[in-house]
């Protein structure tokens, strides 16, 4: 190492964006870049979402529309191929309940839970849950299973 090849150790010196706002010989003083007068070349500006320059935002220029029924049930689905997927894999025998699923966190306990029809079920298996589609409550007991509605 030699007095023409010194570097400074990696990481040691600050990135190399220029240093704004610190003098007229810097080429950035006086405004800083920020132009002049006006919110942005002010400190503590931030624009607020959906600012249009003063402009009536679009979001209250459109009407509103629609309802939410605040009564709605939100259902937590699981599928007939899921439940056959662990009856193959051992984790549930011939009975299955809302507690298993939730023991193999599978689903929420806060939430109720429907059973529906997609994919084939084979193995006989009882099931207890709060709902089920028609084509899940014909599977299941075309599979020699029973349903128990909570």
């Amino acid at each position: 190492m030699e007095l023409h090849n010194l570097k400074p150790a990696k990481g040691s010196v600050k990135s190399k964006s220029q240093r704004r706002g610190r003098g007229e010989a810097s080429g950035n003083g006086g405004t800083a870049g920020r132009g002049h007068k006006g919110a942005k070349s002010r400190s503590g500006y931030s624009r607020k979402l959906g600012f249009e320059g003063g402009q009536m935002p679009l979001q209250r220029r459109l009407p509103k529309f629609g309802f939410t029924n605040p009564n709605r049930v939100e259902y937590q689905t699981i599928n007939l191929d899921k439940i056959q997927e662990l009856i193959d894999d051992e984790k549930v025998s011939d009975k299955l309940s809302i507690d298993d699923l939730i023991e193999l966190n599978l689903i929420n306990k806060n939430k109720p839970l429907k059973v529906l029809g997609s994919g084939e079920l084979k193995s006989k298996v009882d099931v207890s849950a709060n709902k089920f589609s028609k084509s899940a409550e014909k599977a299941i007991l075309a599979a020699g299973g029973k349903i128990e509605t909570i």
